[in-house]
C-alpha cells in the first residue's frame, strides 16, 4: 500500500490492514488466553472499535516463558551469521509492509500515518544494524603471571522480556527485538495495552521466520508485564516507559536479581543563549517538543529556557511556527502533522497541567484547549500549547506531562539556569543553542543528561547511545552497548603446563 496525494485520507483502508490474529503467540503458534480474557482496542481519534485482543495472565506468561526457554539452547548455538540473516529477512518484510503497519499505528495509537511510516523504516534499520553487529560479540585475552591463558567470552542471558510503550508501538516492537535476538537470546514482547495491534500484525508477518519459541508475543495489561518481570525463567527485562513503570519493573525483577534495561521519562531542557540564531532556535524548539506525537515522547524538550535578551522575539517566532506547522487532524490522513493523544487519561492529564500552570501564574501564549473542530469531536485532541511566564518551581516545569505542553522559562544568570535545568529528577536529553564553541562545550559539560544536542533537537542517530541520567533510565540503547546489555561475560583460565 502507498499513500496517495489524490486521496490522502487512508481511513477506508484501516480494516484491511489490521491483524486477523488476536491471540497470544508463543512456541511458534497462536494460543487463545487460558482464562479466555480479552480487551478491545479503540481508535483514540474517532472511538471506532478496532476489535478484541487477548489478555495474558500469569499462566499464559508461564507457558510462553517455558516455550522461550525450550528454544534458548538451539538459538544460542545458531551461528551468528545465520541469526543475522533472519534479522535481515525480517527487516525486508517490515520495509515491504511499512504503509500498512503505519496505518495500523495511526488508527490504534493516534500518531500521524506519514510519520508512522518513518517509524517502520527506523525499525527495519535497527534490525539491519544489529544484524551487522553479530560478529562484534567478542571477548578479550588477559595477560597472567603464571603463563596460563586467560580469556573471556560473551554469552547470551536466556529469555528476555521487552515491554513496549504506546507512543511508537511498532517501531519499538520491531526494533527492540533486534539486539537480544542478535546476541542469541530468545525474546517475549509485551505490547502496550493502549495500542497492541501493530505488534500482532508484526508477528503475523515475521513470527514464523524464526524457530518456534525464539520470538514470542503476549498482549495484555499491567498485570501481564508484572508477571513477566517476576517470572523465574526470565533473565532480563527491558522497558521503555515512565519512571513509575521502571520502578515497578525493578521491584518485581529484584527477587530474581534480573538484569534490567530501562529507558524512562524526561523533563528535558532546551537552553537558548543570547547569541543563538533566532530563526533556527525557534524551529528547533518546535521540533524538539515533538508536537507531531502530541508531545508523547520521552525525549521532548518540554522546558524551554530563553535568555531574557531574546525571550520575546524567539517566543513570538515559536508561536507563529507552531500555529503554522501543527494543527491536529485525523491520524489516518497523510496531510496531518499532529495526531491525537492515545487515551482520555492522557488528554485529561495534559489539560489538568495547563489549568494548574495558569493557576500558578503562567499565561497561555498559544493553544491551551481541547480541539473544537467538529470533525475531531470524538477524539482525544488537545491544541499544541505554549505556556509563557513559567518559573522553575511550577509543577509544569518539574513533572513529565507526556502531552503537547511546552513550558517557557526566562533566564538571565547562568548559575541559576543550571540549578533549574538540573534541579529535576530526570536527565534524559538536553538541547543547547549558541554560536560560541566554548559556551556550547561548557554547557554540555554542566547539563545532567545522557543525550545532548548542540544547535539541534529531536534527531536520533543509529549507533549513537541513547539513555538517561538519574531517574531517566539505566543502560544505553540504539548502539553497540544495547547489544552488550543482553550478554554476560564468562572468564576462562587455561593452565598450559
Amino acid at each position: 500500500m502507498s499513500a496517495s496525494d489524490e486521496n490522502p485520507d487512508l481511513s477506508s483502508r484501516v480494516a484491511a490492514a489490521l491483524p486477523t490474529r488476536r491471540a497470544l503467540y508463543y512456541g511458534g503458534r497462536w494460543h487463545e488466553p487460558l482464562s479466555g480474557a480479552q480487551a478491545r482496542s479503540l481508535n483514540p481519534a474517532t472511538q471506532e472499535d478496532l476489535g478484541p485482543y487477548a489478555v495474558a495472565d500469569a499462566a499464559d506468561v508461564d507457558a510462553a516463558v517455558r516455550a522461550a526457554d525450550a528454544a534458548a539452547g538451539a538459538w544460542r548455538a545458531t551461528p551468528p551469521l545465520e541469526r543475522a540473516a533472519l534479522l535481515r529477512r525480517a527487516a525486508a518484510i517490515v520495509r515491504e509492509h511499512a504503509w500498512d503497519l503505519a496505518l495500523i499505528d495511526a488508527a490504534d495509537c493516534g500518531n500521524p500515518v506519514r510519520q508512522m511510516r518513518d517509524d517502520a523504516v527506523i525499525a527495519a534499520t535497527q534490525l539491519e544494524y544489529f544484524a551487522g553487529l553479530v560478529l562484534e560479540l567478542k571477548g578479550e585475552t588477559i595477560p597472567t603471571q603464571n603463563g596460563s591463558l586467560d580469556y573471556t567470552v560473551r554469552e547470551p542471558l536466556g529469555v528476555v522480556a521487552r515491554i513496549i510503550p504506546f507512543n511508537h508501538p511498532f517501531m519499538f516492537a520491531a526494533g527492540k527485538i533486534a539486539a537480544p535476538l542478535a546476541a542469541g537470546n530468545t525474546v517475549i514482547v509485551k505490547p502496550p495495552e493502549q495500542a497492541p495491534l501493530s505488534s500482532l500484525r508484526l508477528f503475523e508477518l515475521i513470527g514464523d521466520i524464526f524457530p518456534p519459541g525464539v520470538l514470542n508475543c503476549l498482549t495484555g495489561d499491567r498485570a501481564t508485564g508484572a508477571a513477566l518481570s517476576a517470572h523465574d525463567g526470565v533473565a532480563a527485562v527491558a522497558l521503555i516507559g515512565s519512571v513509575n513503570a521502571g520502578k515497578a519493573v525493578m521491584r518485581t525483577a529484584a527477587d530474581g536479581l534480573k538484569k534490567v534495561l530501562l529507558e524512562l521519562g524526561g523533563k528535558n531542557a532546551m537552553l537558548v543563549y543570547p547569541d543563538a540564531d533566532p530563526e533556527k532556535t525557534a524551529l528547533g524548539a518546535v521540533r524538539g517538543m515533538n508536537f507531531t506525537w502530541c508531545g508523547q515522547s520521552c525525549g521532548s524538550t518540554s522546558r524551554l529556557f530563553l535568555h531574557e535578551s531574546v525571550h520575546d522575539s524567539v517566543l513570538s517566532r515559536i508561536v507563529a511556527l507552531t500555529a503554522d506547522m501543527h494543527r491536529p487532524g485525523l491520524p489516518t490522513d497523510t496531510r496531518t502533522t499532529m495526531g491525537a493523544l492515545v487515551s482520555r487519561d492522557q488528554m485529561e492529564k495534559s489539560l489538568s497541567y495547563i489549568t494548574s500552570a495558569t493557576a500558578e501564574g503562567a499565561r497561555i501564549a498559544h493553544g491551551g484547549r481541547r480541539c473544537e473542530d467538529t470533525a475531531l469531536r470524538n477524539g482525544y485532541f488537545v491544541e499544541p500549547t505554549i505556556l509563557a511566564g513559567v518559573t522553575p518551581a511550577m509543577r509544569v516545569a518539574r513533572e513529565e506531562i507526556f502531552g503537547p505542553v511546552l513550558a517557557v522559562i526566562k533566564w538571565s544568570d547562568e548559575d541559576a539556569l543550571f540549578a533549574a535545568v538540573n534541579g529535576v529528577e530526570y536527565g534524559l536529553t538536553a538541547s543547547i543553542w549558541t554560536r560560541d564553541l566554548a559556551t556550547a562545550h561548557r554547557a554540555a559539560a554542566r547539563v545532567q543528561a545522557g543525550y545532548v544536542w548542540i544547535n539541534g533537537s529531536s534527531n536520533h542517530f543509529i549507533g549513537a547511545p541513547f539513555g538517561g541520567y538519574k531517574q531517566s533510565g539505566i543502560g544505553r540503547e540504539e548502539c553497540k552497548e544495547e547489544l552488550l546489555e543482553f550478554t554476560q561475560v564468562k572468564n576462562i583460565n587455561v593452565t598450559l603446563d
